[in-house]
């Protein structure tokens, strides 16, 4: 039992590490740090979606003002806004009662030189725009678009990351093949150079022999230590991609599921499903809704305002009988802006055509990447058959040329030149098997589908 537990537990460390394709890209989608600040993009856009929402709610506002005064002016209007003013307010006391002298000339000193005062407004201010041109409405429905075009490009920019998972992850994996072959490689290398040292002891072959496969041997080398590399930069730039550094080794390659549809279904299925073209439709909405928004200042703009406050030469003044409100609705109407709107209406149907350019031309390059990746996927499958049976082809020669060898039908060079053909054979196979993936794959995000 223990054994066993032993066993298990040297099993599950060994494969700590490893990771399958969709486990790497679950951790990518999950901890990715680019991707993460994309999505901020969103909660941008309904932020600004809520902001052109709230407009039409109007602003309340509270408002605590303090003054002390003795123009004479300001000192009699506090008085009258807190109700306070009397008579002797406006001199009647200097007035001469007698009429002895004319009081007409008399300039009343309470009234031109009061005290000074002190006053304190308390007031709350609700100010709603009635009618903006449609002005609002148009802001509202092109922050709602954007929000809906941001989460088009983030989806976009989320397939985007999944291929670039799926080269650095099948790029581990056929680094890792290319050890494997190296390794396998040595081997033969190694008994190169076991047979011509053999064959020159019994005085069949020269010292040159053996150098020869000596060399040949140290490229080998050369190429275990470049295959080496190459996982560790694979397995780097897949740390880098998922965040997660705990990650060292994969498994089998990622072949992406074959699609048998005609090329116009593909084209259809795009024009579709693609998420870069959802977002620039939903820009060209935006744009031609602008249009609509520039258009709104040719339109009286109407508002309310309300004020509802209390006025007392106290901090203290929310008294009942020196409350007071203001009711007031407003007309604004432009008569002439200088050409301001209407150059600007011009500028916003400029930029709709030219939007609407882009998205006819973003259709053409999408059918044409459609079409690309169609005849790309056929092409790689079959390069990939030749280079299969090419391997099995070179290997048969390698044994043949190993026995030719032996027999001294062959020089050692002649064989080290078969050989290296069987080594570059199977490195295209790897090469051919990762293209292949590679392939489907980019036919798959061409019509708009993901990897998961």
């Amino acid at each position: 039992m223990k054994k066993e537990l032993l066993f298990l537990l040297t099993t599950s460390s060994l494969f700590a590490g490893q990771v399958g394709f969709e486990e790497v890209l679950e951790k990518t989608l999950q901890n990715n740090k680019e991707l993460k600040a994309k999505k901020l993009d969103i909660d941008t856009s309904k932020v600004n979606d809520r902001n052109a929402r709230g407009y039409e709610l109007g602003n309340l506002t509270f408002n605590e003002n303090i003054a002390n005064t003795n123009n004479a002016l300001n000192a009699f209007g506090m008085k009258l806004m807190s109700r306070e003013a009397t008579f002797g307010d406006f001199g009647f006391a200097e007035f001469d009662m007698t009429g002895a002298t004319n009081p007409l000339p008399v300039a009343p000193s309470a009234l031109n030189h009061p005290d000074s005062r002190t006053n304190y407004e308390t007031k709350l201010t609700y100010e709603l725009p009635i009618f903006t041109g449609f002005k609002l409405q148009s802001a509202k429905e092109m922050a709602k678009i954007q929000v809906k075009a941001n989460e088009a490009k983030y989806n976009h920019d989320e397939k985007q990351l999944q291929i670039e998972v799926l080269k650095a992850y099948n790029g581990a994996v056929a680094a890792k093949y290319f050890i494997d072959a190296a390794n396998k490689v040595k081997k033969t290398s190694s008994s190169f150079v076991y047979l011509a040292t053999e064959m020159f002891k019994e005085g069949y072959t020269t010292n040159i022999d053996i150098k020869q496969a000596e060399v040949f041997d140290m490229k080998v080398n050369t190429m275990i230590l470049e295959s080496k590399n190459q996982f560790s930069l694979a397995l780097a730039y897949l740390k880098f991609l998922a965040n997660d550094e705990s990650i060292s080794d994969v498994n089998e390659f990622k072949s992406i599921t074959t699609n048998t549809e005609s090329l116009d279904k593909l084209k259809e299925r795009a024009l579709s499903n693609r998420n870069d073209l959802q977002w620039m439709e939903l820009n060209t909405k935006t744009m031609a809704t602008k249009i609509d928004f520039e258009k709104s200042a040719n339109y009286p703009m109407i508002g309310s305002h309300f004020e509802y406050g209390y006025n007392d030469n106290q901090l203290n003044n929310i008294n009942g009988n020196k409350d007071y409100y203001t009711l007031a609705v407003g007309l604004e109407y432009k008569i002439f802006d200088g050409l301001t709107t209407s150059s600007n209406i011009e500028k916003a149907k400029i930029d709709y055509a030219k939007t609407k350019h882009y998205l006819e031309y973003m259709k053409d390059g999408i059918a044409l990447s459609v079409e690309k990746a169609h005849l790309t996927c056929k092409s790689k499958e079959a390069i990939l058959e030749e280079k299969i049976k090419a391997q099995d082809l070179a290997s048969d020669i390698v044994e043949k040329s190993k026995e030719m060898y032996k027999n001294q039908l062959i020089s050692m060079n002649d064989l080290l030149i078969q050989s290296a053909n069987e080594q570059k054979a199977i490195t295209d196979v790897i090469m051919a098997k990762y293209d292949v993936a590679l392939a489907y794959a980019e036919l798959q995000l061409s019509i708009g589908n993901d990897l998961k």
